[in-house]
């Protein structure tokens, strides 16, 4: 007996895991291979545990995360593969099945009514009232022309070939400029520019002679003495006699030695 067809499952190949198309990851990082001048160099106390540790450990350039698949190689199409079951390629060169085009009808787009003329006409033949018009429009069925309701009437406008419609684009953004920082020169040249004029228009300032005080210019300069307020004394010690004085008799500034032969005088 012939074996039963199989299912479209069963004779398509079970598609693989990630694990069996990618490369398995990478081992962890050491400090053996840690660079001198690398992204994971470690100053000081340094551990393999360090290098472990995705909230301490950075990436490195142009290289997956250790903890993470290796992408697969060239020869890998991403996406789903889809079998055909139809011929592929070589049917369809030698069999290429094209939808023909449906001849266009021959039915003439029935036209819309013009209202505007048969009223006029109606009016003109002196039917006014609504039966009458609506018996005339009956009798008299008029239709508008085609280029009526268009709005190029036959011929296109004439437009330029290289004509752009719409909103111009913007102009591109200079990265170059941006990247060399010609923007923050451009503004430095501008504030050389203006220190150097300020400069010049101070010097050609004429320095005028020295001007007259009047009375006003005075006044306004002028400042009122503060009369300085005396310290503050309890009432019942203001009456009472000092028994100290404060500063020294002159007859006291003049000190005998013990010889009394010379004077000595306080500093």
């Amino acid at each position: 007996l012939p074996d039963p067809p199989l299912g479209l499952a069963e004779r398509l190949p079970r598609r693989l895991s990630v694990s069996q198309i990618c490369p398995p990851p990478r081992r962890p990082m050491t400090l053996v291979e840690v660079q001198r001048g690398s992204e994971n160099e470690r100053l000081g106390v340094a551990r393999d545990t360090m290098l472990q540790n995705r909230l301490i450990l950075k990436p490195e350039l142009g290289k997956p995360w250790r903890n993470c698949h290796a992408l697969p190689g060239y020869n890998f199409n991403y996406g789903l593969y889809i079998h055909g079951l139809d011929g592929g390629v070589p049917e369809a060169i030698g069999h290429w099945n094209a939808i023909k085009p449906t001849p266009p009808t021959q039915k003439e787009k029935e036209k819309p009514r013009d209202y505007k003329a048969m009223n006029r006409r109606a009016i003109k033949a002196g039917y006014v009232t609504a039966p009458e018009n609506n018996l005339y429009h009956q009798l008299k069925d008029t239709r508008r022309r085609d280029d009526d309701g268009r709005r190029f009437k036959k011929d296109p406008p004439n437009v330029p070939p290289d004509m752009a419609y719409g909103r111009p684009p913007r102009p591109s953004t200079p990265f170059f400029d941006l990247l060399q920082h010609r923007y923050r020169e451009r503004w430095m040249d501008q504030q050389r520019v203006v220190s150097v004029a300020k400069q010049a228009e101070q010097k050609q300032k004429i320095h005028k002679g020295k001007l007259y005080e009047t009375r006003t210019t005075i006044l306004r300069k002028y400042q009122p003495p503060r009369k300085s307020d005396p310290l503050w004394h309890l009432p019942h010690f203001q009456k009472v006699c000092s028994k100290t004085a404060a500063t020294p008799c002159p007859e006291e500034l003049t000190i005998k030695g013990p010889i009394q032969v010379y004077n000595y005088a306080h500093i």
